[in-house]
């Protein structure tokens, strides 16, 4: 066992804000598990029980220092509580551990960590994140005096959690505006190549010296793993998955991404990522310029309709837009339709009607620019997107 932790061949490690903590680049994520989002949570089927046994000692041996994982996770906290300490008996020492929670209580957050610790074997967490703050009625919730954040600095200063931190699948006003009430040590945000909306809460975060996570670069970052050959054949000689990690890592800020990494192939591509320099090396800043000219494949892709995020429409413009940009310009349908049919009104984690034509015909045109077909290219997506037999599954989250 020795050997597993102290073999590192290829990570490397950046300080995770004002945390001090030096964690590896790439953190094990936790919600990738055979049947792992199984009720009963407490009940860990043997393929379970083998994948997290066969997964952490993989990570260990690459050199991740940082497991991920969240109550919301169904059995991923329980697994890796008898994985780490009964199974495989790792010093508590040797590695760091996040989780999450979100109840709207300070008795409840209180509750559930207490839960957590039995679960995940453990008596302190080295990062705990309010999981979801994903608009402002839910930061105005959590972050009142008396509230759920309040608890978890009280526990802080008990010593059970070490540093607190949110995360966050909110648009960029929530996230700085979170940032901004100074609670937070660290934030876990969505940021990678097709999506770089959040750049300026990386910013601001930088500013604050946080922690900066990225949530799932490589499944909600564009399903890297089954990416269109478009896609393939820019990035060569590198891997979609291995440049997208490159392209988020050649931003000082960043401080790790999230991999949820189950086999051997798995962590044989995340070396490819190593070693790593900013800034990066030419080649792939020269990938980074073809890729961007990929958008002169539309005429209207470089509008992102963000002036329109909170349109009477109920649609979520901006969200909708930025599928329909990777259809058209980097074939990747595929990813649009796996994005585009967890849109559900009222749900916090991915908010927005569908673009039906009952729907569009509400949009307040006024904020349109005179040269961009809104209505048009909204029903021309969700024509190509749209999939009626869809029921929501609930592992959308993260």
């Amino acid at each position: 066992m020795s050997e597993i932790l102290n073999e590192k061949p290829t990570m490397q490690y950046r300080r995770f804000g004002k945390t001090e903590r030096y964690l590896s680049t790439i953190t094990l994520g936790g919600m990738r598990f055979k049947k792992g989002w199984d009720e009963p949570r407490h009940e860990i089927p043997i393929e379970t029980f083998e994948e997290c046994k066969n997964t952490v000692q993989s990570a260990f041996s690459a050199g991740i220092n940082h497991i991920e994982t969240a109550w919301g996770y169904t059995k991923s906290e329980t697994v890796y509580g008898k994985i780490l300490n009964e199974e495989l008996k790792i010093p508590r020492n040797s590695y760091h551990l996040m989780t999450k929670g979100n109840p709207s209580t300070a008795s409840e957050m209180r509750k559930m960590v207490e839960k957590q610790l039995k679960d995940l074997q453990t008596d302190y967490f080295d990062f705990y994140g309010w999981h979801g703050i994903n608009n402002d009625e839910i930061l105005n919730e959590v972050c009142k005096t008396g509230g759920a954040v309040e608890e978890l600095l009280r526990l802080k200063e008990e010593g059970i959690i070490k540093y607190v931190g949110f995360s966050t699948h909110g648009p960029l006003q929530t996230i700085i505006r979170t940032i901004e009430t100074g609670l937070f040590d660290f934030v876990n945000l969505h940021y990678y190549y097709f999506d770089q909306r959040n750049h300026a809460a990386v910013s601001m975060a930088q500013i604050r010296d946080m922690g900066v996570f990225i949530i799932s670069p490589n499944d909600k970052g564009g399903q890297l793993f089954n990416a269109p050959d478009k896609v393939k054949n820019a990035v060569k000689p590198f891997t979609p998955m291995q440049w997208n990690a490159q392209f988020c890592l050649q931003n000082p800020a960043v401080h790790t991404l999230s991999f949820g990494m189950t086999e051997a192939a798995h962590f044989a591509e995340m070396k490819g990522i190593f070693p790593f320099t900013v800034p990066w090396q030419e080649t792939a800043q020269k990938i980074k310029l073809k890729m961007d000219s990929f958008i002169l494949d539309d005429p209207f892709a470089a509008y992102e309709g963000f002036d329109l995020q909170n349109d009477p429409s109920e649609i979520n413009i901006p969200a909708v837009l930025r599928l329909r940009k990777l259809w058209k310009c980097y074939d990747m349908k595929e990813y649009g339709k796996y994005r585009y049919k967890i849109f559900q009104q009222k749900d916090h984690w991915f908010p927005g009607r569908y673009a039906f034509e009952s729907n569009i015909k509400n949009i307040d045109t006024l904020k349109v620019p005179p040269n961009i077909p809104l209505k048009e290219m909204l029903a021309e997506t969700h024509h190509e997107l749209y999939t009626p037999e869809f029921s929501l599954v609930k592992n959308q989250s993260e």
